[in-house]
């Protein structure tokens, strides 16, 4: 339930329609716009423009507003050529809807006014005056002055010129070991979320690898960190090898067997949900081949449909 209390304002009020509040084909901004004009006292000479600059009515808006109430005959414009032949345009601001012929009777009465109508077109340059003495003519005696016997090069001396430093030696490529390139090649059939891995970066996170493997870690602990480093909960991998990239950049030091008890080695990685349920099958593939069984057996379908009973 809503309450309305009026209190009559003791000066600086206008009037307007309810009419005009409550267009229903006016914008906020269009209504704000036509009733800042129409407070102006008589003889204010502001502009659309500057009003919605005043009324902090964005441009977009400024545009839309003016635009809705050119249509619904507020605002009308016209451009006209004034004295001087200065092009000035005259807008019409009013509080009812006026037609195109309204409008123009109305702005026929109207003054031209432009920012030089009380200035003369012509105006002569004023004389200038030189800042410092007064112009001289060039000599005329037509005959150069002869040598005067002295050095007169002020150029200065160019600087001494020091052998170029010899350019350092090309960097040698660092040739990324085969066992890298292998177990990214074999990153798509680790998990599912690793089937989209791009191929063009197969180098780079063959590189990422190889720092693994010099800094000691084995195939099998890359392995382990990647899977651990996979979503368990069922959430997508849009970018696989971002992941990756980002997985394999920092490279922690790697165990040492010899020192480290074993109460201190770290458990297995535990496997994500969806791999949980995935077993190895235990046929002759070239790369390790996971399915999910349906009871206890251990060779994949592709496996147990081969028409000539063997394994492939």
């Amino acid at each position: 339930m809503i309450y309305r209390h009026h209190i009559a304002p003791p000066r600086a009020f206008s009037q307007f329609s309810h009419d005009l509040i409550r267009h229903p084909r006016l914008s906020s901004d269009a209504v704000r716009l036509l009733t800042w004009q129409l407070s102006l006292p008589d003889g204010a000479r502001e502009s659309l423009s500057r009003t919605a600059e005043r009324a902090r009515i964005g441009a977009c808006a400024f545009t839309r507003a003016k635009r809705q109430l050119k249509e619904e005959g507020f605002v009308h414009e016209r451009r006209l050529q004034g004295p001087g032949g200065h092009w000035v345009t005259q807008q019409l601001v009013s509080n009812v809807p006026l037609s195109a012929a309204e409008a123009a009777k109305l702005l026929a009465r109207m003054p031209v006014h432009t920012p030089s109508a009380d200035a003369s077109p012509q105006v002569a340059p004023s004389p200038r005056i030189p800042t410092v003495g007064t112009p001289t003519p060039p000599p005329t005696d037509g005959h150069p002055r002869k040598d005067p016997g002295e050095n007169t090069f002020h150029h200065p001396a160019e600087p001494e010129r020091r052998p170029d430093p010899e350019p350092d030696p090309a960097p040698q490529a660092t040739e990324v070991p085969e066992a890298a390139r292998a177990l990214v090649a074999a990153l798509p059939h680790l998990s599912p979320d690793l089937r989209r891995t791009p191929r063009g970066m197969h180098d780079e996170l063959a590189r990422l690898v190889s720092r693994w493997l010099a800094a000691g870690h084995t195939p099998a602990a890359v392995r382990t960190h990647i899977l651990r480093g996979l979503p368990d909960d069922g959430t997508p991998v849009h970018r696989p090898g971002g992941l990756l990239r980002y997985l394999l950049r920092d490279v922690p030091p790697a165990p040492d067997p010899d020192t480290t008890p074993a109460a201190e080695h770290p458990a297995p990685a535990r496997p994500s949900s969806r791999l949980s349920a995935l077993r190895e099958c235990e046929g002759d593939h070239v790369q390790a081949t996971l399915f999910r069984p349906t009871g206890d057996e251990t060779h994949c379908g592709r496996c147990l449909s081969s028409p000539t009973g063997q394994r492939v």
